[in-house]
């Protein structure tokens, strides 16, 4: 038996459902959505996620937008946003299609 975590988890396929309806996202984005269809997970633990899915070619870098505003740390921030990768295998959740759609809305 293999040492360490194991490759496939819940939590990023769950991320890779939501990826399949927004076609893109970026880390927060991702994070909200995904806490209010499943069980509260951390931002950092969707974070760690979406890094390991681009290991994992489940999930691909899309772009790195540099975007201005008012934040708490600054007049600027750099949002990474990410979409499907080439070995991602979405089950097409419902649960999933259901929420985004009436939130997009």
């Amino acid at each position: 038996m293999k040492r360490g975590r194991p490759t496939k988890s819940i939590i990023r396929q769950n991320v890779v459902e939501i990826l399949q309806i927004l076609g893109k996202g970026y880390g927060y984005e991702i994070a909200k959505v995904y806490n209010k269809i499943f069980p509260q997970v951390t931002q950092r633990s969707i974070y760690y996620h979406l890094r390991k899915g681009t290991k994992t070619n489940e999930i691909e870098v899309h772009t790195i937008k540099q975007e201005q505003g008012e934040f708490s740390w600054g007049p600027n921030v750099e949002k990474t946003y990410y979409k499907l990768g080439s070995l991602a295998q979405p089950k097409g959740n419902q649960r999933v299609s259901n929420f985004l759609k009436q939130w997009k809305k």
